[in-house]
C-alpha cells in the first residue's frame, strides 16, 4: 500500500469533505482516505498495483473538486495568501454593488421615513443592474457548489446559499415584471439576496483569514528550514543549495548563523539555540561527537559538523511530518458530527418548505411574500460549516501549539485519548534517570597516594559502562602503564601497576581475597540502600576505598512527579533490582513500583493494569520500551531530537525530558474542551436559530448575517488553544 496526501480545492463545508471521502472510500483499490477541511487535504493510502494516482484524482474532479500531488516540503503558504486576496476582493466589490440595495431599506420601515432615499435607488432595473453581478458572478462560486452536490446526489452549504438567495432574486424579477402599481412601492427583494450574498462572502473572509492562524505553527516550521549551506570542497569553504548537500559532507557553521542539517560535530565547540526545535529556552552545551539539529542557532563559535541526515529524514522535516498527520487524521467525536452533517441539509430544506407551508397556508393566509421570508431566513440561517470546522480546526491548532513546545501527537486519536489516562507508568532507566551511572560516594579505608592514577589507568581498559563512569569522574588524574591486565567477567579486573597489584569489581569480588570487617559491610549496606551499585579498590591484600555509584534521577524530575501524583496513579517499572528500585523511588515520591521486571515482561504488567480497568499511559524511551509502549493506551516515547517518528509510540517527546509530560496532559484536556465547546455552540447555533427562524423572527438579512460569523466564532474559539502557556 501507498499513503500520500494531495491538495484540495474547491471544498466549502463539512459535507464537500465528506463527499469526497465517500467517493474515494467506495473504491476497493483505496484502503482509506481522509479530507480535512481546515487544511484542505486528502490523505489516500491505496494500492498502486490496482489504482493509479492519476486515476484518483480523475475521481475527485468528478464530483467537482481539484486534486494535486504536493511536491516534496511544498506548503501551501503563497497559495493560501492569493486566495484570501481573492476572497476579499469579492467582498470588496460585493459590498460596493450591495450598499446602495441596502441603503433601500430605510423605505420599508415606516420609523425611518425621514432618512431620505434617492429615487434612482428604488427603481427596479437599478437594483437589478446592480443585485445581477453579485447573484451570479460574485455570488457563482455557491452555484457551482451547489451543483456540484446535487449532481454527486448530495447537499452542502452552497445548496441553501444558492436556493435563498435565488428565490429572493428569482422573486423580485416577477414582481418587477408583473407589478403594476407605483414603483416607489414595489416590494422588491434584490437588497436581500445582494446582502446575504455580501455578508456570507465576508464570513467566508474571516473563516479563511482565521483558518491560515490555525495553521500557524506549521507555516512556523517550514519557515525554519534553510535555504543552503557553507560546504567543505577539497579544503575550501563553498556554498550550495541544500538540495545538493549529500551525508557525509563537511559544513562550516559560523557563530550566529542557522545549521542548515542535522550534523554530527567534528571540530570546535558551542552554545546552541534549539528552543525553534525542542521548546527548551536555555542554550544547550555542544563539542566534537555531538549532535546538532537543522534549523537550530549556532550562537557562540565557529564549528565544523558531518552532515547525518538530509531530505525527509531530517529531525525538522520528521517534525512537520508527524504534525500534519496528526491535524489531517479524525478523533472519535467527530464521526457525531460528520454523521449529523451528512442529513443536515435535507433536513434545513424539509423544514423551510413545511414552514413556508404552515405560513402560506394557516398563519397568514396566500401571503407568499411573508411566506418565502420565512423560507428564506430558515434557509439561509441554517449553517452547517460551524459543525464541520469544530473537532479540525481545534485539533489544527491543538496540535500545532504542541509542537511549538516540542510535543508531537502523532495522530488526532491520541490528542483526544489521552486525556482519559489515569495510570502513568515510568521505565526508570533512560526516562526518570540520566540512564549512565556516575559517582555519587566514596569511603576511604586508607590513604594511598595517586590512588586516582591507579583506578584510571586500569579502568580505561575496560568498556564497561561503570569503567566509563570512574575514567570520568578521575579525568585530571594521570594514565599510568598496566601491566597484567585481566577482565572478571561479571565481577571486576585486576593488573598491575608500579609492583602493586590492583583489582577493582564487586565487594563479592574482593571478599574472595580479603575478609572484610563489619564496618565495611555495614558501609556497604548503607550504600546499596541508596540504590547504589558499590564497588571496592583492593591495593595488594588490603581494601583501601569504596566507590558508589549511581544512575541518578534527571534533574526536576522530583517537581514533575510530585505535580503528577496529585492527579494520577504514578508507577515506577525497572529491570533493576528492588532495592535500587526503592531507593530511587523513595527519593523522587513514587509509591508504586515493578522492580526485575524484563523487557519482554513490561507489556504484560500494562496489560495486568489495564485488566483492572486502567487507562494506562507509558513513558519509556521508545526503543527497549517498544513493546509496552504498543501495549499502552497511550505510549509517550523521550527522544533527543532524533527518535521522534518511533512507530510505537503515539507521542514523541522532542525535548528529553518528563518535564513536559504535564503540558501533554493539559494540552489534550484542553484541546477536547476546546472541541466540545464548539460543537455545543454548533448545535445551539442551529437548535435555537432555525426555530427562531421558522417563527418568523428573524430577517432574512439578520439570518445571513448569523449564519456567516457562525463560523468564524468557531475558528476564533480554537485559535485560544495558541495562548496556552508553555
Amino acid at each position: 500500500m501507498k499513503e500520500e496526501t494531495y491538495q484540495i480545492s474547491g471544498m466549502h463545508c463539512a459535507a464537500c469533505a465528506t463527499r469526497i471521502e465517500r467517493v474515494l472510500n467506495r473504491e476497493a483499490a483505496i484502503e482509506k482516505a481522509t479530507v480535512n477541511l481546515v487544511l484542505e487535504k486528502a490523505t489516500v493510502k491505496y494500492d498502486p498495483e490496482q489504482i493509479q494516482r492519476d486515476d484518483i484524482f480523475k475521481k475527485i474532479s468528478n464530483i467537482g473538486f481539484e486534486a494535486h500531488q504536493l511536491e516534496k516540503n511544498e506548503h501551501s503558504t503563497e497559495r493560501e495568501s492569493n486566495e484570501l486576496k481573492l476572497q476579499k476582493r469579492k467582498f470588496l466589490i460585493s459590498a460596493i454593488l450591495a450598499l446602495p440595495l441596502l441603503y433601500t431599506m430605510f423605505a420599508h420601515f415606516s420609523f425611518l421615513s425621514f432618512v431620505p432615499v434617492p429615487k434612482l435607488f428604488m427603481q427596479p432595473w437599478f437594483q437589478f443592474l446592480l443585485a445581477t453581478p453579485i447573484q451570479f458572478i460574485l455570488g457563482g462560486q455557491f452555484y457551482v457548489g451547489a451543483w456540484r452536490a446535487l449532481k454527486n446526489k448530495s447537499a452542502n452549504m452552497d445548496v441553501l446559499v444558492a436556493m435563498g438567495t435565488t428565490a429572493a432574486y428569482v422573486y423580485s424579477i416577477y414582481i418587477m415584471l408583473t407589478y403594476h402599481g407605483h414603483h416607489g412601492q414595489i416590494p422588491l427583494y434584490f437588497e436581500t439576496s445582494a446582502v446575504l450574498i455580501t455578508l456570507i462572502l465576508l464570513g467566508k473572509y474571516f473563516e479563511k483569514r482565521a483558518k491560515g492562524h490555525a495553521s500557524d505553527a506549521i507555516k512556523k516550521l517550514a519557515a525554519l528550514q534553510v535555504k543552503d549551506a557553507i560546504v567543505e570542497h577539497h579544503g575550501e569553504p563553498v556554498r550550495k543549495p541544500i538540495a545538493q548537500v549529500k551525508v557525509g559532507d563537511i559544513i562550516h557553521i559560523k557563530s550566529g548563523a542557522y545549521i542548515p542539517l542535522d550534523a554530527e560535530i567534528i571540530e570546535g565547540s558551542t552554545s546552541i539555540n534549539e528552543s525553534m526545535i525542542t521548546g527548551e529556552s536555555l542554550p544547550v552545551d555542544k563539542t566534537v561527537g555531538d549532535t546538532v539539529i537543522g534549523s537550530t542557532l549556532n550562537q557562540v563559535n565557529f564549528i565544523k559538523a558531518k552532515v547525518t541526515h538530509v531530505g525527509d529524514d531530517l529531525v525538522l522535516n520528521q517534525i512537520i511530518k508527524v504534525v500534519e498527520e496528526a491535524q489531517t487524521k479524525k478523533p472519535q467525536i467527530q464521526r457525531l458530527a460528520d454523521k449529523i452533517s451528512n442529513v443536515f441539509v435535507p433536513t434545513v430544506v424539509a423544514i423551510a418548505l413545511f414552514a413556508f407551508f404552515i405560513w402560506y397556508v394557516v398563519l397568514t393566509p396566500f401571503d407568499f411574500t411573508r411566506s418565502l421570508e420565512i423560507f428564506i431566513a430558515v434557509i439561509v440561517i441554517a449553517c452547517p460549516c460551524a459543525l464541520g470546522l469544530a473537532t479540525p480546526t481545534s485539533i489544527m491548532v491543538g496540535s500545532g501549539r504542541a509542537a511549538e513546545s516540542g510535543i508531537l501527537f502523532k495522530s488526532a486519536e491520541s490528542l483526544e485519548q489521552t486525556r482519559l489516562i489515569d495510570t502513568l507508568v515510568f521505565d526508570k532507566t533512560g526516562t526518570l534517570t540520566h540512564g549512565t551511572p556516575e559517582v555519587v560516594d566514596i569511603i576511604e579505608f586508607e590513604k594511598v597516594p595517586h590512588i586516582g592514577d591507579y583506578i584510571k589507568s586500569l579502568e580505561a581498559q575496560s568498556e564497561h559502562p561503570l569503567s566509563h563512569a570512574l575514567v570520568s569522574y578521575y579525568k585530571d588524574a594521570n594514565i599510568i602503564n598496566v601491566q597484567h591486565y585481566k577482565t572478571h567477567i561479571g565481577n571486576g579486573i585486576s593488573g598491575v601497576i608500579n609492583g602493586d597489584a590492583i583489582r577493582i569489581g564487586s565487594i563479592s569480588f574482593i571478599a574472595t581475597e580479603i575478609a572484610l570487617t563489619d564496618k565495611m559491610l555495614n558501609q556497604q549496606r548503607y550504600l546499596e540502600s541508596k540504590g547504589a551499585t558499590v564497588i571496592g579498590v583492593q591495593i595488594n591484600q588490603r581494601l583501601t576505598m569504596m566507590i558508589a555509584l549511581r544512575d541518578e534521577p534527571k534533574m526536576n524530575v522530583k517537581a514533575t512527579i510530585a505535580q503528577l501524583c496529585q492527579r494520577y496513579n504514578v508507577i515506577m517499572l525497572s529491570g533493576d533490582s528492588q532495592t535500587t528500585v526503592n531507593a530511587i523511588a523513595h527519593e523522587l515520591g513514587i509509591d508504586h513500583t515493578f522492580a526485575n521486571v524484563k523487557p519482554n515482561e513490561k507489556a504484560k504488567v500494562i496489560e495486568s493494569l489495564q485488566q483492572k480497568g486502567h487507562k494506562v499511559m507509558m513513558v519509556g524511551d521508545g526503543i527497549n520500551d517498544a513493546p509496552s509502549l504498543t501495549q499502552s493506551d497511550i505510549g509517550i516515547a523521550m527522544g533527543s531530537g532524533t527518535d521522534i517518528t518511533i512507530e510505537s509510540s503515539d507521542v514523541a517527546l522532542v525535548h528529553n525530558h518528563i518535564s513536559q509530560i504535564p503540558d501533554v496532559l493539559k494540552l489534550s484536556e484542553l484541546t477536547i474542551k476546546n472541541i466540545k465547546q464548539n460543537l455545543f455552540f454548533a448545535f445551539c447555533y442551529n437548535i435555537i436559530g432555525i426555530p427562531i427562524a421558522a417563527a418568523g423572527f428573524l430577517a432574512p438579512w439578520v439570518a445571513g448575517t448569523a449564519m456567516a460569523f457562525s463560523s468564524v466564532s468557531v475558528v476564533l474559539n480554537a485559535l485560544r488553544l495558541k495562548r496556552i502557556q508553555k
